[in-house]
């Protein structure tokens, strides 16, 4: 553990990334932020919490402590669009998801500040999921690397309308085995809630770069909408009654992959 991300390692092939859990805003940082900025409001909220069933599966989990509104993990270090021709976020925003400036005038980071952001805050996290992902391929044929992300449900600046409750991404299939993908949209089908697989979201940097299956990763996000489980208003608060139906099953999704990764493995050693 450190001021850079949480770890908590275990040894089944399951590494739960959660880039966009961060809150923190260095004090270095903070005079150079609106007020807006300041309240963080595009995070990832609660998803340790929602995603605390993941130790009983003997996962492995990585969650950033810095904000998105620092550096974003889940962009190309080079700010490349994942998204070409749709409105989207950068490397380092300078607006929120509604259009707001994040930054107070002539506050906006240059290339050289990106860049030292990157080295401090970006390079760190993406060096733990490549250890990580070592380790657990030197135990484990197959491993799956599920990329935990949430949203507002409507943002129009984003994208039209009210986004499904459960947006799973695998850049078109190309970042998992069929059978893991089948696994999770079987869980969601069997759901009450709304799902679509590789719409809107189709993964973003680290699912498309880590994503490998043919080399025995297996990379899935999953983009919830937090209307599902916490108030997506300030002060942003995690919804008891509301989260424990989705709860089992982003659980059953999560386990359902993990089967069709073990059964993977098992296919490999036989």
């Amino acid at each position: 553990m450190n001021d850079l991300f949480s770890l908590e390692r275990g040894d089944a092939p399951l590494l739960i990334s959660i880039p966009h859990l961060g809150t923190h805003i260095p004090d270095s940082l903070r005079t150079q932020y609106t007020d807006i900025a300041l309240t963080v409001a595009d995070t990832d909220w609660h998803l340790d919490r929602l995603y605390a069933f993941a130790a009983a599966l003997g996962a492995t989990v990585i969650g950033a402590r810095v904000s998105r509104y620092v550096i974003d993990l889940n962009r190309p270090s080079n700010d490349e669009s994942l998204y070409p021709g749709q409105t989207t976020t950068s490397l380092c925003p300078i607006e929120t998801f509604r259009g707001e400036p994040l930054y107070r005038e002539d506050c906006a980071p240059d290339a050289a500040e990106r860049n030292r952001r990157v080295a401090t805050y970006w390079q760190p996290y993406h060096d733990a999921l490549r250890d990580e992902l070592k380790r657990l391929r030197a135990q484990h044929r197959h491993v799956l690397l599920w990329e935990a992300h949430s949203i507002a449900s409507v943002l129009p600046r984003l994208f039209d309308g009210k986004l499904p409750d459960l947006n799973i991404g695998t850049q078109d299939g190309r970042t998992a085995a069929l059978s893991v993908q089948e696994a999770i949209e079987r869980a969601a089908a069997a759901s009450p809630f709304t799902w679509i697989a590789n719409g809107r979201f189709k993964g973003g940097f680290i699912t498309r770069h880590f994503g490998a299956p043919q080399d025995g990763i297996h990379a899935v996000q999953l983009e919830m909408c937090q209307s599902a489980y916490m108030n997506e208003d300030a002060p942003f608060d995690y919804l008891p009654d509301v989260a424990h139906k989705i709860e089992p099953v982003v659980r059953g999704m999560v386990s359902g992959a993990l089967e069709a990764i073990v059964a993977l493995n098992t296919s490999a050693q036989g």
